[in-house]
């Protein structure tokens, strides 16, 4: 395992556009998560209410609410991430690196572990990212501290960092499927974000009845974290990860892998 990491920080760590990538993606981030107070306080100030609730009371980063919100609207900027990964992936057909790495006499299944391990680190550090970030902000604006507070309802970094593994290893399938960058990233990111949600909308009009759209991969990555901001005017949500979403994604998880290794196995490494 740390041969198969060593490989890929080998090639990352002299790769400029994955670092300029990185960094603009922890940015963004940061000013999103970080910025949700200052925004309610610009609406506040032009007079605008949710149902007659002044913005700028709306206890956003609570320890009691902070670890459902951020990771709820962190997940909305994992797509870039997705890019990421694709770029990794499909570089290795477009510079053939993958076919020197059998030829030098890594197997199938080393190169695809070491992928994963690299989605595994990307997650890792994510989900690190935004709990120090949660902390930060916790202290900074919760009106209640204390240890137990504050990691009451930190079991949603646990479900924000199985939703991002997830959704790489999504697009680590894609980026085997297509093996050009720019039509990997076209595809991941029309699936993601028209395709099958567009799909789930019109098979839940016609199919009322039913709820098997609930099942597609994206929409079951999404399900993990449940939009938390209904609480705020009075209406319930669920303020869990459920054990059902989870069960559900790492059997995608499981699907996606293999998947991609079976691509592995039967496509040309050639290019």
């Amino acid at each position: 395992m740390p041969r198969l990491l060593a490989i890929e920080w080998l090639k990352l760590k002299s790769y400029r556009p994955f670092w300029i990538l990185m960094t603009l993606y922890f940015l963004v981030l940061s000013l999103v998560l970080s910025g949700v107070m200052l925004f309610f306080e610009y609406l506040a100030s032009r007079g605008a209410e949710f149902n007659g609730i002044d913005p700028s009371i709306v206890p956003f980063y609570d320890f009691a609410d902070i670890w459902q919100n951020m990771t709820y609207l962190a997940t909305f900027l994992k797509i870039f991430l997705g890019f990421i990964v694709v770029i990794s992936i499909t570089n290795e057909y477009s510079y053939k690196t993958i076919r020197q790495h059998i030829i030098d006499g890594l197997t199938r299944w080393e190169f695809l572990g070491s992928k994963l391990l690299i989605i595994l680190a990307i997650a890792v550090v994510n989900t690190l990212f935004v709990f120090v970030l949660g902390l930060i902000l916790g202290w900074i604006y919760s009106p209640v501290q204390g240890m137990d507070v504050m990691f009451e309802y930190a079991g949603f970094l646990l479900g924000y960092f199985l939703d991002v593994f997830a959704f790489l290893t999504f697009a680590l399938l894609v980026g085997m499927l297509i093996k050009r960058t720019g039509f990997a990233i076209v595809l991941l990111a029309l699936y993601t974000l028209f395709i099958e949600p567009i799909g789930a909308l019109v098979l839940s009009i016609e199919y009322s009845e039913y709820t098997f759209h609930q099942y597609f991969p994206i929409r079951a990555i999404n399900n993990l974290i449940q939009v938390p901001f209904g609480k705020y005017l009075f209406q319930e949500v669920q303020d869990y990860v459920a054990f059902g979403d989870i069960a559900l994604v790492v059997a995608y998880v499981g699907l996606f892998i293999f998947f991609s290794y079976r691509l592995l196995k039967i496509r040309d490494i050639g290019g």
